[in-house]
């Protein structure tokens, strides 16, 4: 059996046809590569080049043995790769907040990279709003989960955020929503004027809750709450319903006024960003690298 640095020797002076070009490619001296040469064909019986005046040139017989010893070498290289990349594999387990739809997330995606990238990881997803999301990041029950807030404000509402890292994923906007033929209700858009309808609202946990409190802050008013829930899609039903205002997702939004004829508020506008936290002093764990990784394969244009 023949060693590849050997191996290595004669593929490369077949291919560059010379012991001084094949020498200087392997960063070994003239004589090394000659002697392996010789080695070689001493130990198979067998002549493999012809010396010519331009160079080496393969006989019938180097030019049979030429590929296998290049499958061997390829062989080799994926052996040595495949052994490198044990030692990095990423192990463990990663559990993850998860909030609002999985498609606004990009939560299929997003797991389809990273089974491929890190296939030994286990991820464990733990659904709720996203404070219940950050609080768990936080408390280290949950190793990082996706927010929501105001773009630039990251996982600045919660105590102790100084030890928590961020990254901006998407920017997006809340629209004011209205039951159908509301329109002259809400025509004074001012939020000490909006703040008088019925409103439904959601607990503190919820981004709406924190969106809402900041934007009426200045007038000093809150939301007359009429019903209080914890999903959007029960919240949608109630305007429909004719039960009140609400927040919802620009998208959602859109969708709802052009399917149910919902109103949406003209001129009034929250910004949000959806957010990934973490814990800064887990930000170099592999389980965390390997999913921060992912994200910027999922999610390629996040904002600056």
């Amino acid at each position: 059996m023949q060693d590849y640095p050997t191996l290595r020797a004669f593929v490369t002076v077949a291919h560059l046809g010379s012991v001084s070009r094949a020498a200087e490619a392997l960063h070994l001296t003239q004589p090394a590569v000659s002697l392996k040469l010789k080695q070689l064909q001493a130990t198979l019986g067998l002549t493999l080049f012809h010396r010519r005046p331009q160079g080496l040139e393969l006989t019938a017989h180097g030019q049979a043995l030429l590929p296998t010893a290049e499958k061997a070498l390829e062989s080799a290289r994926v052996f040595d790769q495949m052994a490198r990349s044990l030692h990095s594999t990423v192990r463990g387990q990663l559990r993850i907040g998860t909030i609002i739809d999985p498609e606004f997330i990009r939560l299929g995606s997003f797991l389809k990279v990273l089974v491929e990238r890190a296939p030994e990881l286990e991820t464990e997803l733990h659904h709720g709003m996203s404070g219940y999301a950050l609080s768990r990041v936080e408390r280290g029950e949950l190793d990082a989960g996706f927010y929501l807030a105001p773009p630039g404000t990251g996982s600045t509402h919660a105590d102790g955020a100084g030890e928590l890292a961020f990254v901006e994923l998407t920017h997006f906007r809340y629209y004011v929503v209205a039951p159908s033929g509301w329109e002259s209700r809400v025509e004074d858009t001012r939020w000490s004027t909006l703040a008088t309808l019925p409103w439904i609202v959601t607990p503190p946990d919820s981004v709406h809750h924190r969106l809402l409190k900041r934007a009426m802050q200045d007038s000093g008013e809150t939301p007359r709450r009429v019903a209080q829930v914890d999903q959007e899609a029960c919240m949608l039903d109630l305007v429909r319903a004719g039960v009140g205002l609400s927040l919802a997702r620009d998208s959602l939004a859109l969708t709802e006024r052009q399917r149910s004829g919902l109103t949406i508020v003209e001129g009034v506008t929250l910004d949000c960003a959806l957010c990934f936290v973490w814990k800064k002093e887990r930000t170099r764990e592999p389980p965390l690298q390997a999913a921060l990784a992912t994200l910027e394969s999922v999610w390629p244009n996040r904002p600056e």
